[in-house]
């Protein structure tokens, strides 16, 4: 592998050891002697009759960035096992590329959608220089095992006797493997080798905690601010805008909001306890209503009338900007997409429609796209600098996911702006899922 130390000036610590320390030697020699001190992956005699190696051998053709080279030492210490946190845009796939070919076994990639399944199989061939017809793909009607191959989370698990012959496992968005059937796949290997990748692996049932024994600790994690002072991604800001209800809307959202607190005051669930809300609604048909009037108060919240003028604000303002417009909710994407003009993109748009109005945003032909969801992981979405957040969950992985479509390396500022009806559960909601800038 031709390993290359950007000269940035950049200095970066890892979890038990320098990176400096790793890349070069006591006297400071050049980052050209990295390849002999760089730690080796290397199995036992028996491990090697087990696993074979990637042929044809991968051909890395990439310069990594600093932080990549970085992470993947870090990952290599920990006998290439761990999960590596970066934020979207920053290159995860790369150094999955690269830990490819520091293993040198075969790989096998598990991705959560369709349409990373082809992006991964693409990037086999572009980035390693293996030919097509030795990247297998099982997903979609598919099931091709070749000596690299990328397979979905819902085809691993089903297949446990596909799992067998690699030696490297890959997990993309490694969030989703703890949950109850995916974690099988990782159980059903002894593959030596494990990669997680992810900007968040935080999940809110903490079974984050399981990806310890499945793939191995954190190795690794850098922040969307670290980089971006750094330079390796786009600088950026986030602006808060708030707009006010009408009288309308306002008591349509008190009325709903005094419903919903009654419910929770008479049975004493205090702070924490929507989710006990959530179990209750199960048999109780008073908690159901309840749940009914929250979920409609936060309706009322983000259709607020003032957002989409707020929208039709910033777009005036960025007229010159390619603009991703996110929402919550697939009918406030189809009542934004008519009131403004906008085309948009949820998850009913058929497959065709989606991959001609990506490649339309892409080439400039659009310069503003609204979308839902449906964009936030496993789509290959086309750079845009200006990301405007409609309404939103509280999940501080959703705010990463929308605020990386916009961080990739580019000179000018990145900016992501939040809309917020004024004295709503929104408010709440925008505070939790706030990405810090340290």
């Amino acid at each position: 592998m031709d390993w290359k130390q950007e000269t940035d000036g950049e200095e970066t610590t890892l979890d038990g050891a320098s990176a400096l320390d790793l890349l070069t030697d006591e006297e400071g020699d050049d980052a050209e002697e990295a390849p002999e001190l760089l730690p080796s992956l290397t199995l036992s005699s028996a491990k090697a009759k087990l696993f074979a190696t990637l042929e044809p051998a991968p051909k890395l053709a990439l310069i990594p960035r600093t932080y990549q080279e970085d992470a993947l030492a870090a990952w290599t210490v920990n006998r290439g096992r761990g999960v590596v946190v970066l934020p979207t845009g920053a290159g995860k796939t790369m150094l999955a590329f690269m830990a490819v070919a520091a293993a040198g076994v075969r790989p096998l990639v598990v991705v959560p959608t369709l349409e990373l399944l082809k992006q991964w199989a693409e990037g086999f061939s572009k980035h390693l220089g293996l030919p097509p017809e030795a990247v297998g793909q099982v997903g979609g009607g598919r099931r091709e095992i070749g000596p690299a191959t990328v397979i979905t989370y819902d085809s691993a698990w089903r297949r446990p006797k596909d799992l067998k012959p690699f030696g490297l496992l890959i997990f993309d968005e490694v969030h989703h493997l703890p949950s109850g059937a995916y974690r099988r796949i990782a159980e059903a290997t002894d593959a030596p080798f494990r990669l997680g990748l992810t900007a968040t692996p935080e999940r809110a049932d903490f079974l984050h905690q399981d990806l310890d024994r499945l793939i191995g600790p954190v190795v690794f994690r850098r922040s969307p601010a670290e980089l971006s002072r750094s330079r390796h991604i786009a600088r950026f800001r986030q602006q808060r805008i708030y707009v006010e209800l009408t009288d309308e809307e306002q008591y349509q959202y008190q009325q709903c909001m005094a419903k919903f607190r009654w419910y929770m005051a008479q049975n004493r669930i205090w702070g924490q306890g929507f989710q006990q809300l959530v179990f209750r609604a199960a048999s109780d048909p008073n908690a159901r209503e309840a749940l009914r009037c929250h979920q409609q108060a936060r309706v009322v919240a983000m259709n607020a009338q003032q957002k989409s003028r707020q929208v039709l604000e910033l777009l005036r303002r960025h007229g010159d900007d390619r603009v991703l417009v996110f929402c919550e909710y697939t009918s406030v994407v189809d009542s934004l997409s008519r009131q403004l003009l906008l085309p948009s993109v949820t998850y009913r748009t058929p497959a065709i429609e989606r991959r001609l109005t990506l490649q339309r945003f892409r080439s400039g032909a659009y310069t503003k796209l609204v979308t839902g969801r449906v964009l936030n992981e496993g789509v290959d979405v086309p750079d845009a600098n200006v990301a405007i957040i409609v309404s939103g969950s509280g999940t501080p992985r959703e705010q990463i996911q929308r605020l990386g479509r916009v961080l990739r390396p580019k000179e000018e500022e990145a900016v992501l702006y939040e809309i917020v009806a004024r004295g709503t559960v929104e408010e709440r909601a925008a505070r939790s899922r706030k990405v810090k800038d340290s």
